[in-house]
């Protein structure tokens, strides 16, 4: 069962959630997160980049970097940007986009629940990403970002998330990206049981977005153990989303250079693990499982999986871990995905003329994929097994300076 409690969160007073609220931080590279800080000074990233504060060359990961961090905020909640909840709450965030809405509930949630696989992961975690975020939090004393998890949808949550939804929200604001949000604070105490009970009833949280932070508040919470089990160290901040309202987008991949092949080469290695159809001048993207649209050499292909080389198991049978087995780490020479610069990952939310503009820039080939289905990523997370790195892109992300959780 998961075990949530409620919190007093620090929240932007009334007027400032439009300005203050930010995609999460590693939405952006280093050179991106300067830009966006520079155009909203007063969005979150500031406090989630704060080395876009300093020099282009400055160490990203200096203590003076995540002292500027705890600065800001510190500053923030004494001009009252940001105001403090006066008794503990549970929240209900619903986001729209697109006219497609999903409805979540926000708690802490215990960091035992991640070490003992009630919370399930289907992701490695990078040592220098997640030593970051723990920097983050030790500076500033806060969990800043949300994890976003999903869960086999459940009638009594469903219905406990509409009932205490019917108010006025505390929040009711469409954001930069054209995301909606409204949020609902739940503080009776027999309607946080309620929830607390309801969440208590579910066998298993999937960790959708946010490996990083969640791995890193639990060495938080492994560090600061003589807290005691109820002390806020001992819980991390997450949205729970039932499975049935998530999107997920595909993540796609652009190669930097053909590694020593000719396109011809690279067609006559594809049809030996791929059917291969074209080349078309149109862009698209592919229509079903089992496809992958790609763009070589000015043309682009349609590649369809060859059934009798996929696997059957959870991971073996996801187009990612196909494309990576069978193409891009024999033939493209892509050993370690997650940090081979020879490989550039692209969010599902560009469309694939943006794909072919950026792809021929880098000169080499695109990849789009069909996107990973929520089933697929719960069935690797149900074996412990781990999808290849980038195989999903979850809309609408989580905005980060809504729901601070101190600790």
């Amino acid at each position: 069962m998961a075990h949530i409690h409620a919190f007093r969160a620090y929240r932007p007073a009334k007027g400032n959630e439009y300005t203050v609220t930010a995609l999460p931080y590693d939405v952006y590279d280093k050179t991106e997160a300067r830009a966006a800080v520079l155009e909203a000074p007063d969005s979150f990233l500031s406090i989630d980049r704060p080395e876009a504060h300093f020099p282009e060359d400055a160490d990203m990961y200096a203590p003076a970097v995540y002292e500027k961090a705890a600065e800001i905020l510190q500053s923030w909640i004494g001009k009252g940007v940001f105001v403090q909840e006066e008794s503990p709450c549970l929240y209900i965030w619903e986001l729209t986009m697109e006219g497609r809405v999903q409805t979540g509930l926000v708690s802490c949630i215990a960091a035992d629940d991640y070490r003992n696989g009630i919370i399930k992961k289907h992701e490695n975690t990078r040592e220098e990403k997640e030593r970051d975020r723990v920097r983050h939090i030790e500076a500033c004393g806060a969990q800043t970002g949300p994890v976003l998890l999903g869960y086999h949808s459940r009638k009594e949550m469903q219905e406990l998330l509409r009932r205490f939804s019917a108010g006025m929200p505390l929040y009711d604001f469409t954001d930069r990206s054209g995301i909606a949000h409204r949020i609902w604070a739940v503080s009776a105490e027999e309607d946080i049981r309620a929830l607390t009970e309801a969440a208590g009833n579910i066998d298993a949280l999937y960790i959708a977005d946010g490996h990083h932070r969640a791995s890193a508040a639990c060495t938080i919470a492994a560090k600061q153990a003589a807290d005691g089990p109820e002390a806020e160290s001992q819980y991390f901040l997450g949205v729970m989303f039932p499975d049935d309202e998530l999107y997920i987008l595909a993540y796609n991949r652009i190669l930097k250079g053909l590694n020593g092949h000719t396109p011809q080469e690279i067609l006559e290695e594809i049809q030996k693990v791929f059917l291969l159809e074209g080349p078309q001048a149109e862009p698209f993207a592919p229509e079903k499982k089992g496809e992958i649209a790609m763009f070589l050499d000015g043309g682009w292909y349609l590649l369809t999986i060859k059934k009798e080389l996929s696997g059957d198991d959870p991971v073996s049978s996801l187009d990612v871990e196909y494309l990576q087995k069978s193409l891009l780490e024999p033939v493209f020479g892509i050993l370690k995905p997650g940090s081979d610069p020879g490989i550039v990952y692209v969010g599902g939310d560009h469309s694939a003329q943006q794909l072919e503009a950026r792809c021929r820039k880098e000169g080499g080939a695109a990849f789009m994929l069909y996107p990973t289905a929520m089933q697929e990523l719960m069935a690797v997370a149900d074996n412990g097994m781990l999808m290849p790195p980038k195989s999903t892109w979850f809309e609408p992300k989580l905005r980060t300076g809504l729901l601070i959780h101190m600790i």
